[in-house]
């Protein structure tokens, strides 16, 4: 099964999460530079802080907690540095530090070393400059974990609709890299099942595909900015993760069909040609 990411700063809303089966709630801290590369779309721009980082951590038994940090960076206008950052968050509990918004193998290399071992690490790969550099990145030790941000990544390559990158061949391409070192992966959002621009069972499909192991639910899945009863939230949460989690294990028995068929494909050619 994914493991199903949602944002969130409310206790109250990640303990209705990971009672219905949400395995990691994701607390935001990322703001610098993201206003303006993402300047007048409707996309979900969070300021949460290491005090939520406490109080997610204290209100779940079972989910883990990951936080987003804020690009490498020095300390500026009177916020700490990247170091100082991603110690206060281990010291508040955290269980996965993910780096975004990163162009350089320096910069993976920075929050490696500043992380050191302490938590797990997820690097956001949402920049061409990433994309790009992915091989000499993937060499570097203490990688657990990487998601492909194809929000920030298809604005910073000037296409239309985000699942491009799945539809050109890219989320294949650099995951096939990923998956070459071991390191679990994941992409994008979900939606509910049958919501969002492109269906969510459609994107789900292309997880199982790939061999993905997390992804974010999104905000089209419970906006719960715009819903305020908790017990509709709860609803919404249960019905649709009971309902992704039906569709993933239906997913799974047809990806197990493929690739046992295209074994025994595999080993009845070796036995043919071992005859002639």
């Amino acid at each position: 099964m994914l493991n199903l990411m949602y944002i969130t700063n409310r206790p109250e809303i990640a303990r209705i999460a990971e009672d219905a089966g949400v395995n990691w709630i994701f607390v935001d801290m990322e703001f610098i530079g993201k206003d303006v590369r993402q300047k007048g779309l409707d996309t979900v721009q969070n300021h949460h802080t290491v005090e939520d980082v406490t109080k997610i951590k204290k209100a779940v038994t079972k989910s883990k907690v990951l936080v987003r940090v804020n690009p490498i960076h020095e300390a500026i206008d009177g916020y700490f540095s990247s170091e100082d950052e991603i110690n206060a968050t281990i010291e508040a509990g955290v269980d996965i530090v993910m780096l975004p918004f990163f162009k350089t193998v320096e910069e993976v290399r920075k929050f490696l070393t500043y992380v050191n071992g302490r938590a797990k690490t997820c690097l956001l790969v949402e920049t061409p400059e990433a994309a790009l550099l992915i091989d000499e990145i993937l060499e570097l030790p203490g990688i657990d974990m990487v998601h492909l941000g194809l929000n920030d990544l298809h604005l910073a390559l000037g296409m239309k609709f985000m699942f491009e990158l799945l539809a050109d061949g890219t989320v294949d391409r650099l995951t096939t890299k990923i998956k070459a070192k071991g390191i679990p992966f994941g992409f994008g959002g979900l939606a509910t099942l049958t919501g969002g621009v492109m269906p969510g069972s459609m994107v789900l499909k292309e997880h199982y595909r790939l061999g993905s192991s997390m992804v974010i639910v999104s905000r089209s899945f419970c906006n719960t900015d715009k819903i305020k009863d908790l017990n509709e939230i709860r609803d919404i949460f249960n019905t649709g993760i009971a309902d992704i989690r039906r569709l993933e294990r239906e997913a799974a028995e047809a990806a197990t069909y493929f690739t046992s068929n295209r074994t025994a494909v595999i080993g009845s050619v070796h036995d043919i040609v071992a005859k002639k």
